[in-house]
């Protein structure tokens, strides 16, 4: 079988160096622990470019700008994907992209493309959302709550986990939610109640979903995740199930819509093998792949969705609004804030 080249960055440099003249060129892709692909794609893009693609996994979205970042000098990669919107302003002012104009960003709505110098264009599209566990809300006769105001009610004491917004991007974008909701001057009074409530704060989303979720053995039957989530618990049930043991509340502004982007790392010597990937991850064969792999939506309309996303995956008809130029101005002195709040 086939196996990904999954790098760390020593090893990514030892095998720069090692790397014999003569043969294929290489491209390394630097990503968050989640990226995922089919192997035939990699495959027939490597064959039909000559190539070989490693990809170097880097942490959340969050700690993999970072890594990016301080290595813009000397980068790591050719090409990093899994930057989102919350975190975009950092990459651009950081200047660690190349512009690039797909020819294939004719196809992708507006609404996505939030950088108009085509430094980084967006690939896929989630809602960040509350999740809750169905038998755990059933076997206690509880109501899953229904809104943000919800989860300060005694009912949900100790119930709810929720990711550092200082490194995670879900974490990020449910904070943005209640700013979102609640606005700059109240989200912090919001936040001093979910804490005297017993909010339960962690790292990264795998921890809070594979660890703390009660799904997986925890004792949280309330996490910050996607509301594409529960399509993904049909999926990789490991008997066949009809419906998912988890549900997502999409209710109006409690969720947060979150756009990831694909750049051109500057610097980098497979400028034009770099713009193919761009390319590839933009056209409906990876947009296809997408949905099953990283449980993520396409932002190309021409992909089509599989069904387990059509039948389980739900949509919020109204997220909570922050916009990029708020982000891009507070979002460092918002994280703070919430430090002081929720962490001390």
């Amino acid at each position: 079988m086939r196996r990904f080249r999954f790098l760390t960055p020593a090893l990514l440099l030892s095998l720069a160096a090692a790397c014999a003249p003569g043969g294929p060129k290489i491209l390394t892709l630097m990503t968050h622990d989640s990226f995922d692909i089919s192997e035939e794609l990699v495959a027939a893009f490597e064959a039909e470019n000559d190539v070989e693609v490693r990809f170097l996994k880097a942490g959340d979205a969050g700690t993999a700008l970072n890594k990016a970042i301080l290595a813009k000098d000397a980068p790591l990669a050719d090409v990093f994907y899994g930057v989102d919107n919350t975190f975009l302003s950092r990459a651009l002012d950081e200047g660690i992209f190349e512009a690039y104009s797909s020819p294939l960003l004719g196809s992708i709505p507006q609404a996505f493309r939030l950088d108009p110098e085509q430094r980084a264009l967006p690939v896929d599209y989630a809602d960040v959302c509350l999740n809750y566990d169905r038998a755990y809300f059933t076997d206690h006769d509880l109501q899953p709550p229904q809104s943000l105001e919800d989860l300060l009610k005694p009912e949900y004491r100790g119930l709810l986990v929720v990711e550092n917004p200082a490194g995670s991007s879900p974490g990020l974008a449910f904070l943005l939610a209640t700013i979102g909701h609640f606005g700059e001057t109240e989200y912090l009074a919001y936040w001093q109640s979910l804490r005297a409530n017993d909010v339960l704060v962690v790292n990264d989303w795998e921890t809070a979903y594979f660890t703390e979720f009660t799904p997986s053995g925890g004792s949280r039957p309330l996490v910050v995740s996607y509301a594409s989530s529960p399509p993904a618990e049909v999926v990789f049930a490991e008997q066949p199930i009809d419906e998912p043991p988890t549900a997502a509340i999409v209710a109006d502004d409690t969720c947060f819509r979150q756009i990831e982007f694909v750049g051109i790392l500057k610097g980098t010597e497979q400028r034009r093998l770099a713009e193919r990937w761009v390319d590839f991850m933009l056209s409906p064969a990876f947009q296809e792949d997408m949905p099953l792999k990283m449980f993520v939506y396409p932002v190309n309309p021409e992909a089509v969705l599989p069904e387990v996303f059509v039948k389980h995956a739900q949509i919020p008809d109204r997220t909570a609004q922050v916009s990029p130029d708020q982000i891009a101005r507070y979002r460092e002195a918002w994280i703070r804030d919430w430090a002081e709040v929720v962490l001390r």
